[in-house]
């Protein structure tokens, strides 16, 4: 019999945030084939066919000749014959999603999610512009129903929730002041900031200044996606500085500059990471890259990113790294408090839910203990 603190049961136990999730990332297999099937999509295989061959091809690999972790080049051994790319597939998702009745079902799939899988206590999930089939919903009316979903989390699963209004970066400085300007004049309650998304290469951070100080003069938090894919570590320094982010999504390539690694430890920036990604060549990389950020000092919280599409759950990626990169107890609660501290509650409600990830921690190791006492000798 498996102890209650055994390795796998005290990973899946601890208490965590998830700070870097995308919504329509989230969306289970089951869940796209109800949402599919309903509406009846043109899809190119069985949604369960697609899920399972979830392959996003690397980018030119030209730009990443020179990276002091090198990129991998050839094809992983899981790769399948035919591939969708995790942009295809959440492009699918969004046009199977036809009221507002659907955008809270899959909020509130991914709370449920999070809480029985990874014991999920707070979560913040990135939602981009309407789905294709929603216009007449306007962005309020998406919010309400997203938001919806969160207070039925709560309810249910004793959870907290934020919403992040997701900015393209592939679309003009001028669509992306106006998409904030949108999330501004709809002040909401559980919208606690916005985030810069999609292909770093598509769009660099200086473009969307305008948006960003529009956002940080409504008060509204800030982050991005940096040092992803442009193997380059100063799109991290201009977010934080030219864009006011607190913290990054991402940032691997910041280990290209010992300057901007030295600065961003001693300021503690919260990187969020993931060790999965849809591109499955570059996942040895990433956790190369990782395990050097956190053996550089750099203050790294674990995310899932799209657990629903790679896919992951928060605590496999605790899982991974336990096991592949060999962070004991003592880290893997230090950066699980990390994740309070990084989240984007108000100051009364963050306090408490670091009392409670204490309270929780230190049951759990009570029950390590007893454990260990009563286990033979």
């Amino acid at each position: 019999m498996t102890s209650a603190t055994s390795p796998a049961h005290y990973l899946q136990r601890m208490p965590k945030t998830d700070l870097h999730c995308h919504l329509l990332g989230t969306v289970r297999a089951t869940t796209f084939a109800d949402l599919a099937r309903r509406c009846g999509l043109d899809l190119p295989a069985g949604p369960e066919v697609i899920f399972r061959d979830i392959n996003s091809l690397p980018p030119n690999p030209k730009l990443y000749e020179q990276t002091r972790i090198p990129v991998p080049r050839g094809r992983a051994a899981d790769e399948p014959e035919v591939s969708y790319s995790l942009f295809q597939v959440s492009h699918w998702i969004a046009e199977a999603l036809r009221d507002a009745d659907d955008l809270t079902r899959i909020t509130y799939e991914a709370f449920e999610a999070a809480h029985r899988t990874s014991s999920v206590r707070h979560l913040e999930v990135s939602f981009d512009g309407l789905p294709p089939h929603l216009g007449s919903l306007g962005y309020r009316g998406a919010v309400d129903a997203y938001a919806e979903g969160i207070r039925l989390a709560e309810r249910d699963f004793g959870m907290s929730g934020r919403l992040i209004a997701a900015v393209d970066r592939s679309t003009s400085a001028e669509q992306a002041l106006a998409r904030v300007r949108q999330v501004v004049d709809n002040p909401h309650e559980y919208v606690a900031g916005i985030g810069l998304d999609n292909l770093e290469t598509a769009g660099p951070p200086e473009r969307f200044a305008d948006a960003y100080r529009l956002a940080g003069e409504a008060g509204l938090r800030r982050t991005a996606h940096s040092s992803e894919h442009a193997p380059v570590a100063h799109n991290t320094i201009t977010c934080l500085d030219l864009l006011g982010c607190d913290r990054i999504d991402h940032g691997y390539y910041v280990l290209e500059d010992d300057d901007v690694v030295a600065r961003c430890r001693d300021e503690r920036v919260p990187f969020l990471v993931a060790f999965t990604t849809s591109r499955r060549s570059w996942r040895p990389w990433r956790r190369a890259s990782i395990a050097a950020m956190i053996d550089a000092g750099l203050n790294v919280v674990l995310a899932d990113d799209d657990p629903g599409l790679f896919p992951t759950t928060l605590t496999d990626e605790y899982r991974i790294a336990a096991q592949d990169l060999g962070l004991d107890r003592t880290k893997l609660r230090a950066m699980a408090l990390a994740g309070v501290d990084a989240c984007w509650l108000p100051d009364n409600e963050k306090a408490a839910l670091r009392e409670r990830f204490l309270t929780e921690l230190t049951e759990l190791d009570a029950l390590d203990a007893l454990d260990d006492a009563e286990t033979p000798a």
